[in-house]
């Protein structure tokens, strides 16, 4: 996907800018809450940003590279299921995001787990269903 214009749509599927959205997330401001980083790692996965992904991946569980380059994926959508508070630092989104790769339907549901660390919301790890 090319990059959006800051007026464009988010790709994370709420109704804002990119800019007004995840476009200010991934310029460096910290998000606020779990479901909006869940959020703008998706819209990162969308516009092919793995240094965002890794720079808001836990140290613990962060691989040491991200390889983003899938010929002919295209990302479909979002759908946010929960956002549940587990901790004062910690939480809990379950989501579905669609894609599609060669002409056939995807579909990843997964219920990830978020820390806070230092008053930034990182992704540790998720159970896919």
């Amino acid at each position: 996907m090319a990059r959006p214009t800051l007026a464009d749509p988010c790709p994370c599927g709420l109704p804002r800018s990119y800019a007004d959205c995840c476009g200010r997330w991934h310029a460096g401001t910290p998000a606020p809450d779990a479901e909006h980083l869940m959020r703008s790692r998706y819209s990162a996965f969308v516009l092919q940003r793995p240094q965002y992904l890794l720079d808001t991946w836990h140290p613990r569980t962060r691989p040491a590279t991200l390889d983003l380059d899938e010929p002919g994926l295209k990302w479909l959508g979002l759908e946010v299921r929960t956002h549940q508070v587990t901790g004062p630092d910690s939480a809990e989104v379950e989501f579905v995001a669609r894609s599609k790769v060669g002409g056939r339907a995807h579909r990843l549901h997964e219920r990830s787990r978020f820390e806070r660390v230092d008053g930034r919301w990182l992704y540790l790890d998720g159970d896919l269903s």
